[in-house]
């Protein structure tokens, strides 16, 4: 198939390869064929730069202090046993006072206290380092764990929507990617679209530019296309189907463990 003459069929291969979700022979063949044609290349790259932002959704963490300390206890305890070694291997040379039994019984002495300080603001380390792990091993079990995407795009192929959803944590998130700005007494809303079934409302759209919404697992696993309608403010009425345009729609799919 000449997918040059498709353009649907290459925005979806362009995002399912930025996606990783284009595995095996299927991604080695599209890239081979994008070598040769730009426009199959640049549309890779936009999806790219596109999905890149679900980073964005990702809460930062910067590193304790006290991991910053260690590595620099660590660099200057190696730095000074080199400096001991060296100054030894130079009074064994050199002889003289430098190399005197009680000078470097001292210094073993000094050595000795200088481990069993080490061993105490160890054990003190271990300590907060313990209560970190628990503060990270906390903060990792309420991390998002994204594993299923949707690019909801219009009839022109046009991405609008990226949609990610945590199953354990129950949430759907959409971020805009697109220009499209519904009016002020529109709603955008958002529908699951089950095979043989009527479609189910997830919720009514906000205009900020992410919106979460609370969806169960069950409702989205094995579903194959989400859609959004333009609706009436504040949305359809409970238990009704779209009343407006379907603008944009996409199919789910499950991200590679």
């Amino acid at each position: 198939m000449n997918i040059q003459n498709n353009p649907v069929l290459m925005e979806q291969l362009a995002a399912s390869y930025a996606l990783g979700t284009l595995r095996g022979g299927a991604r080695r063949r599209f890239e081979t064929l994008a070598r040769d044609n730009a426009t199959l290349r640049a549309a890779a790259l936009i999806w790219q730069g596109r999905l890149a932002s679900v980073a964005e959704l990702q809460p930062q963490a910067a590193p304790s202090p006290v991991v910053w300390q260690r590595i620099e206890n660590l660099v200057k305890a190696e730095k000074q046993a080199q400096a001991m070694l060296a100054a030894h291997a130079t009074a064994s040379t050199a002889g003289g006072w430098w190399a005197s039994l009680g000078l470097w019984r001292g210094a073993t002495g000094a050595a000795a206290l200088a481990a069993a300080v080490a061993v105490v603001a160890g054990l003190n380390l271990n300590t907060r380092l313990s209560g970190q792990l628990q503060e990270l091993t906390a903060k990792l079990a309420a991390t998002p764990e994204v594993q299923y995407v949707a690019v909801l795009a219009d009839d022109k192929a046009e991405a609008s929507m990226l949609v990610t959803f945590d199953p354990k944590n129950g949430r759907l998130s959409l971020k805009r990617v697109g220009a499209f700005r519904e009016q002020a007494d529109k709603s955008l809303e958002l529908w699951a679209l089950p095979p043989g079934a009527a479609p189910q409302s997830l919720g009514v759209l906000s205009a900020d530019p992410v919106v979460r919404l609370t969806a169960a697992a069950s409702a989205l696993r094995q579903l194959p296309t989400l859609a959004i309608s333009l609706e009436p403010k504040g949305g359809v009425p409970p238990g009704s189907g779209p009343s407006g345009p379907v603008l944009f729609k996409g199919a789910l799919i499950q991200t590679p463990p």
